[in-house]
């Protein structure tokens, strides 16, 4: 297997992990005001993800940092063509940050009634365009001879598009209650059960609208299993939940984020940003990557770290296990 499919495979598994573990963080903020009744419920929705949350972000960081090393002209295009979108991901990123840091830090219930708002923007605002600019990666944008992006903001913003957007919102919301179910107890886990099931149902028809599109406009036989699998499992969970096997249903969303993301890179490959206009000016694995050296020595260092970074971030995921109750958290 030659080293531009083996990192092309490599950036996709870690956009995939990201999806998949950031994806219950986003929800689980943006289901703060529906599910948080009072302050200690909210308390406990924040400490289910709290020791986790900025490490699952490193995940989209890697792939970034593995993106410019093994193809820099990818790089270049999507990140300069996709200002605003990043831009607005990484914003709401920062406010949700912030709104961790800073909430315990004031007594007052208008004082954690703003920082929620930012957990819920910070978390709603990039689950939607992460959406949108996966969608637009395989759809594809006009580019010239230089592989510059040549279309406006607003181009980005098509149909196709904002489905994905709604796709990926309405599915990490889900992925979010479905943790919850898991990681909390009495009757918090239970609306988290019975919300779950109302937005997996809400999920189903723009993530089959969506999945359906692309394979139709972008598919093959391999996006073709994959998207099967996304759906089924998908199903899977919302039956999972309704029996209140909070773990496998968990676990069948996460498996539907990542066969539907495995499904979009496997339609995206052998480009990596296709053109719209002429076919000549887009971007593939061949001509996007950096030299065999660059590539070689970067095997060799991911070979070595990469093992340790996961052992490490799953002896974390192992530490804190255990169901956060809502009746153990102090009364401010």
């Amino acid at each position: 297997m030659e080293l531009t499919t083996i990192w092309f495979i490599a950036i996709a598994v870690l956009f995939t992990g990201y999806f998949i573990l950031e994806g219950f963080d986003f929800g689980v903020g943006m289901l703060l005001p529906v599910l948080g009744r009072e302050e200690r419920e909210r308390r406990a929705m924040i400490n289910t993800i709290g020791p986790v949350w900025d490490g699952n972000e490193v995940w989209v960081i890697t792939a970034g940092g593995a993106m410019f090393a093994a193809f820099p002209h990818w790089y270049a295009s999507l990140f300069s063509g996709f200002y605003l979108l990043f831009f607005l991901i990484l914003l709401g990123l920062i406010v949700r940050g912030v709104g961790f840091e800073y909430r315990g830090k004031g007594d007052t219930e208008r004082w954690r009634r703003g920082w929620d708002l930012c957990l819920i923007i910070g978390s709603a605002v990039p689950a939607f365009l992460w959406g949108a600019v996966v969608a637009n990666l395989v759809r594809g944008v006009p580019l010239d001879p230089n592989h510059d992006y040549t279309g406006s903001v607003w181009g980005l913003l098509n149909g196709y598009a904002l489905l994905g957007g709604l796709t990926t919102l309405l599915l990490f919301a889900t992925h979010g209650a479905y943790f919850l179910h898991l990681r909390t107890t009495g009757d918090l886990s239970a609306r988290a059960r019975r919300t779950g099931l109302r937005l997996g149902a809400a999920t189903a028809a723009p993530a089959l609208a969506f999945l359906v599109w692309t394979q139709a406009a972008h598919g093959n036989a391999a996006s073709l299993v994959l998207i099967a699998v996304a759906v089924l499992a998908l199903l899977a969970g919302l039956a999972l939940d309704y029996r209140g096997r909070g773990g496998w249903a968990f676990a069948a969303t996460a498996l539907t984020i990542a066969a539907a993301s495995a499904a979009l890179f496997c339609a995206l490959w052998p480009d990596v940003l296709p053109s719209t206009g002429d076919p000549a000016n887009g971007l593939t694995a061949q001509n996007a990557a950096a030299t065999d050296k660059t590539l070689g020595i970067m095997t060799w260092a991911a070979a070595v770290f990469l093992p340790l970074i996961l052992l490490y971030q799953g002896w974390t995921y192992w530490v804190f296990r255990q169901r956060v109750a809502v009746e153990r958290i102090p009364v401010a």
